[in-house]
């Protein structure tokens, strides 16, 4: 994040004076919206107070912008990695965690439990900020541990409802990899869904199954229809090395034309970053 010390004096005025209006707007705003932004916006409120209380003004002003448009029924994403200087020892269990928290927000758990998927959004953006600090063992490790307890309270909870929902065991129609940013190759969770694929796959026999690629909206739009196939093309590659016929298999790519999440032109987001995965049935 943006460090005070190499600020002129004057420019350091004019930040703090410009992170004093968010904060404070912050802290008095009525959160309009629905259950899940009014939650997520006293989540956002609660680092707010913290990073003041630290005095770090920029981590403030910046939390309490997300905050701000939370409380005005905005829904606002968990943090990006790549937009934050990570220690390595935390990037790849920042990343799992991130991933889980999409799937589970992206799965209806901002409507049918707003309160724990808001706890579990608001954790992990605490999470992050204090990794790349990383100076501070104890709060590292307070909002990991409430993230992942809130993560899990919910990955709980959605699982009956989900289970009510079918007239017996059935299998998902769809499953998603994600990718990293300007990325092709498969990450670990990414691996475990193609095994999943290939595992029910299995179980019906031999369907067709259809792989999309998609791409976020950072770079050009050609760049990102060719990243895209690549995606695709890498996720029909791991399915065959699983037992899958490659004549089971259409691969396509649709670059940033269908984000999952919209998106300005130029912006990353995890979310869009994907393969679809479907088995026909």
């Amino acid at each position: 994040m943006l460090n005070l010390k190499s600020l002129g004096v004057v420019a350091l005025v004019g930040l703090l004076a410009g992170c004093t209006t968010n904060i404070q707007a912050m802290k008095a705003v009525e959160a309009t919206g629905s259950p899940f932004t009014k939650a997520l916006a006293e989540e956002y409120r609660a680092i707010v107070t913290d990073e003041t209380d630290e005095y770090d003004w920029p981590d403030a002003d910046y939390y309490a912008q997300k905050g701000l448009k939370a409380a005005a029924g905005e829904v606002v994403q968990p943090e990006e990695l790549a937009n934050w200087d990570l220690p390595a020892e935390w990037a790849g269990d920042l990343a799992e965690g991130r991933n889980r928290l999409m799937v589970a927000l992206e799965s209806g758990a901002r409507d049918s439990h707003p309160d724990l998927a808001a706890r579990a959004q608001g954790r992990f953006d605490c999470w992050i900020e204090e990794a790349e600090e990383n100076h501070e063992a104890a709060k590292i490790a307070a909002c990991r541990n409430d993230f992942y307890s809130a993560l899990e309270q919910l990955e709980a909870a959605m699982k009956p409802a989900a289970e009510q929902a079918m007239a017996e065991p059935a299998m998902p129609s769809s499953y998603i990899v994600y990718f990293d940013f300007d990325k092709s190759t498969i990450r670990p969770d990414g691996q475990t869904v193609v095994d999943q694929v290939v595992s029910d796959a299995n179980k019906i026999g031999t369907p067709p199954i259809s792989v999309t690629g998609h791409a976020d909206r950072a770079g050009a739009e050609d760049y990102n229809m060719a990243l895209s196939l690549r995606r695709a093309d890498a996720v029909r590659d791991a399915l065959i090395k699983g037992g899958v016929a490659a004549d089971q298999i259409t691969t396509a790519g649709r670059g940033e034309d269908e984000p999952a999440v919209p998106t300005a032109d130029g912006v990353r987001e995890q979310a869009n970053r994907r393969v679809e995965i479907i088995i026909q049935q």
